[in-house]
């Protein structure tokens, strides 16, 4: 195959020719574009491991090392004490969880939290998984590409994409803030109008009770 690939690349420019006409026609011209199809195919995989494929795997190994020179302990610390508070809860927290465990194994972090605050945190690390990808790229890959479409016309001009970057990072955080403080009011307004109170207040004895005996 990439013998038949490379022999195409290095075949002369045909000239145009008459095509039949209706559906025969259609055919011929499937035909013969159907190798370039492929080509191009073949340039943009190449494109993908001499750029960012690269990139992806070195910061992915660094995060795994510095989370394990930190110690697995600490860093679940450290993402326990940011849920305690509303304001470390929906800007560090989801930071932490998708640095760490990547999209989607950062909504487990919300393990950590009582019930009645985990549908704020989804919403604050799942609205992280775009912005996060302008300098740490890895922790969503799949998705890359919402990024690279921003930064698309600032390449083109030959600008440096950074400042854009660094804006696009920090509104980010300023959204995902904004939507975990949304959500949690909206979450405890709703527990309140359906009359799950007292439902959701046995969940957080249950919460409190399994963080006492995991310091026990």
């Amino acid at each position: 195959m990439q013998v038949l690939a490379v022999m195409a690349q290095q075949q002369p420019a045909q000239p145009e020719q008459d095509t039949s006409g209706g559906a025969l026609g259609v055919l011929e011209w499937l035909g013969t574009h159907f190798i370039g199809l492929f080509n191009e195919s073949g340039k943009q995989f190449v494109g993908l491991v001499t750029g960012i494929l690269p990139t992806l795997i070195v910061l992915l190994t660094f995060m795994y090392a510095l989370t394990m020179f930190i110690g697995e302990q600490r860093v679940t610390r450290a993402v326990q004490w940011s849920g305690r508070w509303w304001i470390t809860r929906y800007t560090i927290m989801p930071m932490l969880a998708v640095l760490m465990l990547t999209n989607p194994m950062c909504y487990s972090f919300g393990r950590f939290l009582p019930e009645r605050h985990k549908p704020a945190f989804y919403d604050s690390a799942v609205s992280f998984v775009h912005p996060v990808t302008t300098f740490f790229p890895y922790a969503n890959a799949g998705e890359l590409f919402v990024w690279l479409g921003i930064a698309n016309g600032i390449t083109q001009l030959g600008e440096s994409t950074v400042p854009l970057a660094l804006r696009y990072f920090l509104v980010g955080i300023l959204v995902i803030f904004i939507r975990g403080i949304v959500t949690e009011k909206l979450t405890a307004f709703m527990i309140k109008r359906t009359g799950r109170t007292e439902v959701f207040a046995d969940f957080d004895r249950e919460f409190e009770a399994a963080k006492a005996g995991a310091r026990a």
